[in-house]
């Protein structure tokens, strides 16, 4: 039996007034998904909440601090090296607020629709598919 190590994550999909999600274009050097367009967010911390890691994670890859993040749905996933849960959270985007580029090669506001020319995980498509309509 081998058992990977547990890794949990925190997702968030910041969304603008013309319910645009901001997605993040992952490096091409990237050690995961090289090339891929995602989610920003990142590991959960042993002393974490999930809220508190995608709060911490929207400062850190974005330098924008998240208002009032709802977690509107957990999704298991069994990765190569490492099996946990990932906790995805919405937010409205202030436009009062600016936002910087932290980690990867760019980032982009896309509706739904302009996802599908994207290059983006199937586990990811399936959140997608259900915030259809938790705007």
């Amino acid at each position: 039996m081998n058992l990977k190590p547990i890794r949990n994550i925190a997702a968030i999909l910041l969304y603008n007034g013309d319910k645009k999600i901001l997605l993040q274009h992952r490096s091409e050097d990237a050690e995961r998904l090289p090339g891929y367009w995602a989610f920003f967010g990142g590991g959960i911390n042993d002393n974490e909440t999930p809220e508190e890691a995608v709060k911490r994670e929207a400062k850190e890859e974005l330098d924008y601090q998240l208002e009032n993040p709802r977690l509107v749905m957990t999704q298991e996933f069994n990765g190569k090296h490492h099996d946990g849960t990932k906790y995805v959270f919405m937010d409205e985007f202030e436009p009062k607020k600016k936002i910087t580029l932290g980690e990867g090669q760019g980032m982009g506001w896309y509706s739904l629709s302009e996802m599908k020319d994207l290059k983006i995980v199937d586990h990811d498509q399936i959140v997608l598919k259900y915030i259809v309509d938790k705007f």
